[in-house]
């Protein structure tokens, strides 16, 4: 255990009883570091979503190690097996199917386990679609806030998209293609169709594409094709001359019968104005009663 120990390439790598958060490419090969296919080939174990997918990417790249599944679920059955690894003295590397793990990928228990147990967890940095989106996209990059992928119930993702509306910090979101424009549709109908986004599909592929503007200009590109790849959606934030104050009834009333239209119910509408505003859940149902 090295708990209160220096980090930084201590000894040479990898050491013994550490879990190592490997980043891997997200689509293009040449994107994987030396460093990591280093760990990736000396670690006693590599943890991974999916072992198809990651023998892959090891014969690849020559690698010969022990896989074992690691994915949502039976994520955490494997914690035992995995800190008792670490505390037989194994190094182990944790792999998603592609990008960062942890990022709208299993592993979170994972780390806060050994942190729990007092073993080190070092992340070889790596591709992540998110970020790779971000600085890409031309908008502002200095505060954003990552949602990866919106629920699947229709209110809480209007509940999220309202959020993301009334948000002054970018916002990024993951969908799948067979959802992408209903997305985009609930977006507008929240946002308005001129707000600035940029769609990206497929990064760092060989059709990588890059669909920008506004909102409507988007909807209409996407509504001529049939969507496939993967998407990762840059939403600019609200303009500061844009946002409203929903502190007074007029205000408070109008945006609940806006949420109300979007799909959420009385209730639900009336909780997040209430947090929003700082007023009663009671006073704001009230309003179109």
């Amino acid at each position: 255990m090295h708990s209160n120990n220096l980090l930084s390439h201590r000894n040479q790598e990898p050491e013994s009883s550490v879990l190592y958060i490997v980043g891997t490419p997200i689509g293009n090969l040449e994107d994987i570091s030396m460093r990591a296919v280093k760990i990736l080939n000396k670690v006693s174990l590599i943890a991974c979503e999916d072992t198809r997918i990651t023998g892959k990417l090891l014969k690849h790249f020559k690698i010969k190690n022990k896989l074992i599944s690691f994915h949502k679920d039976n994520s955490m059955s494997r914690l035992n097996y995995l800190i008792n690894k670490l505390q037989e003295g194994k190094s182990i590397a944790l792999v998603s199917d592609s990008g960062m793990p942890l990022i709208s990928d299993p592993g979170e228990n994972l780390v806060k386990e050994v942190k729990r147990n007092n073993f080190d967890v070092i992340c070889i940095s790596g591709p992540c679609a998110a970020i790779s989106a971000l600085v890409s996209s031309g908008l502002d990059t200095s505060t954003f806030t990552f949602y990866g992928f919106m629920p699947k119930s229709n209110s809480a993702r209007k509940l999220h998209l309202k959020s993301i509306s009334n948000s002054q910090n970018t916002s990024i979101i993951y969908e799948s293609p067979k959802r992408i424009l209903k997305l985009l549709i609930d977006l507008k109908q929240i946002c308005g169709g001129k707000r600035n986004i940029v769609l990206l599909k497929e990064i760092s592929k060989r059709h990588e594409t890059h669909y920008g503007n506004d909102l409507d200009t988007v909807i209409e590109t996407i509504e001529s094709k049939d969507p496939k790849g993967e998407y990762t959606l840059v939403i600019s934030g609200r303009d500061n001359d844009e946002f409203i104050s929903s502190t007074n009834e007029k205000d408070l009333s109008i945006e609940l019968k806006e949420l109300m239209k979007a799909g959420l119910s009385h209730s639900a509408a009336s909780n997040y104005l209430s947090k929003k505003s700082g007023r009663s859940k009671n006073e704001i149902y009230k309003l179109i009663i």
